[in-house]
């Protein structure tokens, strides 16, 4: 017990967490202050399970019925032929050598077999319905906490002069709106951390993993160090983006397909102003720059610095897929293939019909996110 009392004391140390000479009974909550409590950090836990709720059934009830209102389609319409020694092999790893003696065994072409095989692993992909619903689920969230997001940041000082999240800290108030904010947008990341094993899976599926950890991670670094203020513009400037990659994926899922192309085009173009441009230009720029000339450093800002920038790394990847999406789009006259594809097997099917119809350049995923972000 007293090893783990000094770990924790030595973790919790204000030297870490806090400037020089600040302490955490400075900080501490009271009736006249509202700081920033760290006993409520457990408190987006539940509220994600409570968010995976609602969501499940607005898609049960909302948006399955309208996807299936525009004509989207509830399963896949080709499926394999029942064969019970394809399905037998099928459910083990399946070699060339396998497939060779399978045609023998079948008097099958081994072309055959192999489109069996392309149509079996078809069948246990989720539907174009399944995937619609998920999209609309984030694109409606994503609306809803940007909205909210502007308009209670409209009236704080630090929206328009960025070195007010700087001004009198760590004596940093957390108002009711800003409180909500935080645990709504922790709720949802958790909630895309446990629903991300059973959603549609991704190529991206690990990046996506770093994305929302590290989103979780830098959410509770800025709440424990009362960062508030950065971590809300940090907020505002990743959702508004999001929005569009979702409903483009929507129009796609719906086969609008000019609408897509267009809603994507307004997604790249506002991607690479909040994502390349003030992200780093305004927001890590102050952070790394205008900060320590108004605030003394101390080892979790440093941490807290190294997130905003490995967030930026990932923002980096991601740009460059998107313009590759964008730039093939705009060769082939239209978006080819989804946009964040469901899994590599997926990829090459999709890629190959499409360069023998189009002789255009093979399919790139990409996410969102989330932050979404």
């Amino acid at each position: 017990m007293e090893i783990l009392k000094n770990i924790s004391s030595a973790f919790w140390s204000p030297d870490v967490w806090l400037p020089p000479n600040i302490t955490w009974n400075d900080i501490a909550p009271n009736s006249e202050n509202k700081y920033a409590d760290y006993r409520h950090l457990a408190y987006p836990i539940p509220m994600a399970l409570g968010l995976l709720v609602v969501r499940y059934a607005l898609e049960k009830f909302c948006f399955s019925p309208f996807g299936l209102s525009i004509g989207i389609k509830p399963t896949r319409t080709k499926k394999a032929v029942p064969n019970p020694l394809l399905e037998k092999a099928y459910s083990k790893k399946i070699k060339h050598k396998q497939i060779t003696a399978l045609a023998k065994q079948l008097d099958w072409s081994e072309r055959q077999v192999e489109r069996w095989l392309r149509l079996r692993r078809s069948q246990d992909k989720p539907s174009t319905l399944t995937k619609f619903c998920e999209n609309s689920w984030r694109c409606l969230y994503y609306v809803l906490i940007f909205i909210y997001g502007l308009v209670i940041l409209w009236d704080k000082p630090w929206l328009w002069d960025i070195k007010h999240c700087y001004y009198g800290y760590p004596y940093h108030a957390v108002t009711d709106d800003i409180w909500w904010y935080y645990m709504i947008s922790m709720a949802f990341y958790w909630s895309l951390s446990i629903s991300q094993f059973f959603d549609v899976k991704r190529k991206d599926f690990w990046q996506m993993f770093i994305h929302h950890k590290a989103t979780i991670i830098l959410m509770c670094f800025s709440w424990v160090g009362n960062l508030t203020r950065i971590g809300s513009l940090v907020l505002v400037v990743h959702d508004c983006a999001d929005i569009f990659l979702e409903a483009a994926k929507m129009a796609k899922y719906a086969s609008y397909q000019k609408t897509c192309d267009a809603i994507f085009g307004i997604f790249t173009v506002l991607w690479l102003i909040t994502r390349m441009g003030i992200y780093p230009l305004w927001i890590i720029h102050s952070t790394s720059i205008a900060a320590p000339k108004i605030v003394p450093m101390f080892p979790a800002y440093y941490i807290f610095n190294s997130l905003l920038i490995l967030l930026f790394i990932l923002h980096v990847i991601w740009t460059r897929l998107i313009l590759k999406i964008a730039y093939n789009a705009f060769y082939a006259g239209q978006m080819e293939g989804d946009i964040r594809s469901d899994s590599s097997e997926e990829i090459s099917d999709e890629t190959s019909n499409n360069v023998q119809a189009n002789n255009s350049a093979s399919n790139h995923s990409k996410s969102a996110s989330d932050m979404q972000h």
